[in-house]
């Protein structure tokens, strides 16, 4: 907690509006609440009732562990990526696929800074070696990505670094599609406003302050070069051997349901119950030219 300490103001230009935010005023300010949930293009006026998204949820995780059978007597295999902007609610999705499935054959992978000996390796390779083997269900939060959006606006790497990647991923991915990976690219989108709401909840919350870090600060105030990149990336780096789902996480409920329909709906998998799935929501949920 005691990292967290001291005023940190920062100006920011919203909506044709200079205005200030002061992370660690326990207040949070009028114009954050009023815009949170219908920034960024939310279509829902209100977040989806809690014990309904439960109900749902449970029915769905239920179809879940039919997955895991099926991986585990077909030894196919299943990855997905999570990306997204800081508190997107890449984590949270996450624990609500992995909640009732086997740690041993179902897990998530979250990378730290890669040591020097990764630094001298070709980029992807640390990822690669996270790649599920037959049977398993592997769920990346955050990916190799981090050399589309976060490293470039950051400073994390160089201009040449980001240039190759931009060239090598497609190819990177068509061989993962080749390979016989059933693989999913999720991008979960928010809006300003929203992203200031969670970030201030986190920075009062002491059970969920550990999530807020100093370049989380440093990334508020540069929205617009984060949307540059993440427009770039998902123009290049879309297409039929692995396209982009763009979520409205706008609502935590709605984006998560959204998301596990969707892969439910693109898994063959024994005992697949398609009315306890239920319909996409393509308000929530869609392929990147049409939601961007």
């Amino acid at each position: 907690m005691d990292s967290m300490k001291g005023s940190r103001t920062v100006e920011l230009e919203i909506g044709g509006k200079t205005r200030l935010f002061d992370i660690d005023d326990p207040v949070l300010p009028d114009w954050v609440e009023e815009e949170a949930l219908k920034s960024g293009g939310h279509p829902y006026k209100e977040k989806l009732d809690e014990e309904d998204y439960a109900k749902e949820l449970k029915k769905l995780q239920i179809e879940l562990v039919k997955v895991q059978f099926w991986l585990q007597a077909t030894k196919r295999r299943v990855m997905a990526l999570f990306e997204g902007r800081d508190a997107a609610g890449k984590g949270g999705s996450i624990s609500a696929i992995l909640s009732y499935m086997n740690p041993r054959s179902a897990r998530s992978v979250a990378l730290g800074k890669p040591t020097e000996t990764e630094r001298s390796q070709w980029y992807f390779q640390r990822y690669a070696s996270h790649f599920p083997s037959g049977g398993e269900f592997v769920l990346f939060d955050r990916s190799w990505y981090n050399r589309a959006v976060v490293e470039p606006v950051m400073g994390f790497c160089t201009k040449d670094e980001y240039r190759l990647f931009m060239d090598q991923v497609p190819h990177f991915e068509k061989m993962i599609d080749q390979d016989g990976i059933h693989f999913f690219k999720f991008w979960l989108d928010i809006g300003r406003e929203m992203q200031i709401k969670r970030f201030h909840d986190r920075r009062h919350d002491p059970l969920k302050v550990w999530k807020l870090s100093p370049m989380d600060i440093a990334a508020l105030t540069k929205w617009d070069d984060y949307t540059d990149k993440r427009d770039r990336m998902l123009d290049k780096t879309h297409g039929k051997h692995a396209p982009w789902m763009v979520v409205k996480a706008n609502d935590k409920r709605r984006a998560r349901l959204n998301t596990i329909r969707h892969m439910l709906h693109h898994l063959d998998y024994d005992g697949k119950d398609k009315k306890v799935l239920g319909e996409i929501d393509d308000r929530i949920i869609g392929k990147a030219p049409d939601m961007m």
